[in-house]
């Protein structure tokens, strides 16, 4: 969507808000042996505390309030019976509605005692992110969004997972422009226009450069003993830097 008036803005702001102190109280509450199900389920009382609505099941059914993925599982794993274990590297990504309005974030950190190698891939995550957003405004290119990610994670000796990047939102969690940025075409002509609300999302990985599907429908993965980090924010694009939302 694009910011039509203050009133879209101050909803934006509000769900923004939320979907970020959703994710940060979650990995406060994160204790190891404790089941993805479980830390959903407290996932889902702060965002009913707040009378928001999980967006993957307004919108899709998703089987959870939540997506929770550990290692391997890049994205979107439902929350079930698998148990934090120290040195597991941990994904939460909260995305939600309210009032006709939607957010979405999400960040990945170990818990436990895990590798150092774990640690410096989310602190890589978190500097293409934050170089990436540096790109995003009125008249910005996307591509230029790529090139940042891709410099990030190749500097740091990383790889960049190519099939899963940002998008539209507001009025819906998934709107155009899809694939900010687009890793595939050799030439991405497009723009950032003011007013547009949007996702910046890069996910770095240890190796591979691509997510596939699981037999559940809905978990990203990458072959086991491999690790990825992304992290995510819903911006609005102005004509200078971006204004983040999801910054709790």
């Amino acid at each position: 969507m694009s910011i039509e008036s203050p009133k879209d803005l101050e909803a934006l702001r509000r769900i923004g808000f939320i979907v970020a102190d959703t994710v940060k109280k979650m990995f406060e509450y994160a204790r190891i042996g404790m089941s993805t199900a479980e830390l959903d389920a407290y996932g889902k009382e702060v965002l009913d505390g707040y009378g928001a609505r999980p967006a993957p099941k307004l919108c899709y059914g998703f089987q959870g309030s939540t997506m929770i993925s550990i290692n391997e599982e890049v994205a979107h794993a439902i929350p079930g019976d698998r148990v934090l274990r120290s040195g597991d590297m941990v994904n939460i990504d909260v995305s939600a509605e309210l009032d006709g309005y939607f957010a979405d974030t999400g960040f990945t950190r170990p818990v436990g005692f895990a590798e150092p190698r774990l640690h410096e891939l989310c602190s890589a995550g978190r500097e293409a992110l934050d170089l990436a957003l540096r790109s995003v405004t009125d008249g910005g290119k996307m591509a230029d969004v790529a090139k940042a990610i891709r410099g990030v994670a190749r500097r740091r000796g990383f790889s960049v997972i190519e099939n899963l990047t940002g998008h539209g939102v507001g009025r819906h969690i998934h709107e155009p422009p899809h694939h900010v940025p687009s890793f595939n075409k050799k030439v991405d002509r497009r723009r950032f226009k003011k007013g547009t609300v949007l996702t910046i999302e890069p996910f770095l990985s240890t190796g591979p450069r691509q997510a596939f599907e699981s037999a559940d429908g809905w978990t990203l993965l990458t072959p086991k003993g491999n690790y990825s980090a992304q992290f995510e924010h819903t911006v609005v694009v102005t004509e200078g830097e971006p204004l983040i939302l999801t910054a709790a």
